[in-house]
């Protein structure tokens, strides 16, 4: 196994698309709507302005695992001086590629990305899966994370 790294392009976000969508659904999310129009036009968007980055991990043909940082930005305050923000997303990792390190090596990639775009912090909501990887790395907990919709 030779598991090369690169940058998400145009060429396979497809393949991004559905590893995502694989990611929700391993995550107990219930698909109530076809997902994929909204997320490749989030994608094409933010990916042309730059603020989305994702590396791949690739054997060979094919992606085995995947990172992704959205760019956002908010007012200045202490502990967050620039303002700039990295929300980490899309860490999924095959079934079979993982405990191989590679999502240490991905997110590694997208943080790196968030140091060079100025991000004073970065966030994620982690899954149970994800908790030891993010806390090895540094993350700590932040309780303070609430959520109001807006939809119906």
């Amino acid at each position: 196994m030779a598991v090369e790294y690169k940058r998400l392009t145009e060429n396979e976000l497809d393949t991004f698309i559905e590893m995502r969508i694989k990611q929700l659904r391993e995550e107990g999310a219930e698909e109530d709507i076809d997902l994929r129009p909204a997320l490749r036009d989030y994608y094409n968007r933010h990916m042309a302005d730059g603020t989305f980055v994702s590396w791949l991990a690739v054997d060979g043909e094919r992606v085995v695992g995947t990172s992704g940082m959205s760019f956002v930005e908010k007012p200045p305050y202490f502990g967050c001086p620039s303002g700039k923000m990295g929300l980490l997303s899309s860490m999924y990792t095959h079934p079979n590629y993982r405990r191989m390190g590679i999502a240490k090596e991905l997110l590694h990639k997208v943080v790196e990305e968030a140091r060079q775009y100025g991000c004073g912090t970065i966030q994620i909501t982690a899954s149970d899966m994800g908790i030891k990887l993010y806390t090895a790395y540094g993350f700590v907990h932040n309780g303070n994370f609430m959520q109001y919709e807006l939809f119906e």
